[in-house]
């Protein structure tokens, strides 16, 4: 809100000429009238944000809108875009008035929330073991208590971290990178992840995935696999299951294409690339069946 009243001062006729060194101040004090009235049971969740995250916070909040209303990379974003998107629409639950406290959960699962920023700075940190400010590879490892596969890390730098000015072989992820990788962690359902996601699957880079690259990604998921002590399974058949589940167009490849009109193209990313999921969709009907058991009791 402050930063709003600052951006209206040089086009309010009694205000442009206000002395620079008020500037703050007066932000503080108009964008205090808004909130005490607008807010009255005071729960704007980022007003109390602590002073030294702020900068940290915005960025954050910033990559997620670059991430969906830019996917070209270009750095800027389309106004009408961003005023469209859903990510403003997440942003402005947090000035929602209810009745009811937001919970804990809710607030987690909002990208824009205090909760949600400091768990993702907490993770960054927890990763940068050598406090360099950025993630080699091997930090990126323990991502998610290290379910990730070691191809999907190898392709994510492939693809999505840039190289340093020195060039050679030791790229390091920075913060904005890793905020675009947890995003399309997180959001793999979405056209913007999956086409993410899609990129470091495709191995050759030819903009289709054969059954052969089926073959390479889901070897690393079932190395974890059994090393995680379960049954064993057949590769191949794994591998048949996910052309039934894709359907592509040409029976012999699979298209990002084919992965967003299938509707399942999430849950196809996260079998290849990580143990984690390829258990959930293994233990698809069981965790359903839990999912519906509170209702039924209630």
């Amino acid at each position: 809100m402050e930063a709003y009243i600052r951006g209206l001062i040089p086009n309010l006729a009694q205000l442009r000429d206000m002395p620079s060194g008020f500037v703050n101040m007066y932000c503080r004090i108009a964008a205090q009238k808004f909130f005490f009235f607008c807010d009255p049971h005071r729960r704007a969740q980022l007003r109390d944000m602590p002073s030294g995250f702020v900068n940290m916070y915005c960025r954050i909040a910033a990559q997620k809108f670059f991430f969906f209303c830019d996917p070209h990379r270009r750095g800027k974003a389309c106004i009408k875009k961003v005023l469209l998107s859903n990510c403003l629409q997440e942003l402005m639950e947090l000035h929602q008035e209810t009745e009811e406290e937001v919970t804990d959960n809710e607030q987690a699962e909002n990208w824009f929330s205090l909760t949600s920023a400091q768990r993702i700075c907490d993770m960054f940190i927890a990763l940068d073991k050598d406090s360099s400010g950025s993630l080699s590879k091997q930090e990126l490892r323990e991502y998610a208590d290290g379910t990730l596969t070691e191809i999907i890390i190898e392709r994510v730098f492939d693809e999505h971290v840039r190289r340093g000015k020195s060039g050679g072989s030791s790229r390091e992820m920075d913060f904005d990178s890793f905020l675009d990788f947890v995003l399309a962690l997180e959001n793999k359902d979405t056209p913007e992840g999956l086409t993410y996601l899609f990129r470091c699957l495709d191995l050759q880079g030819r903009g289709y995935l054969t059954t052969a690259d089926i073959h390479s990604l889901f070897r690393d998921v079932h190395q974890k696999w059994i090393e995680g002590g379960n049954y064993e399974l057949c590769i191949e058949d794994v591998r048949d299951e996910i052309w039934d589940m894709v359907k592509p167009a040409d029976p012999l490849r699979i298209t990002l294409a084919d992965l967003l009109a299938c509707k399942q193209g999430g849950t196809v990313a996260s079998m290849l690339i990580d143990v984690r999921g390829f258990w959930a969709h293994d233990n698809r009907e069981n965790l359903l069946q839990e999912e519906e058991e509170p209702e039924e009791e209630s």
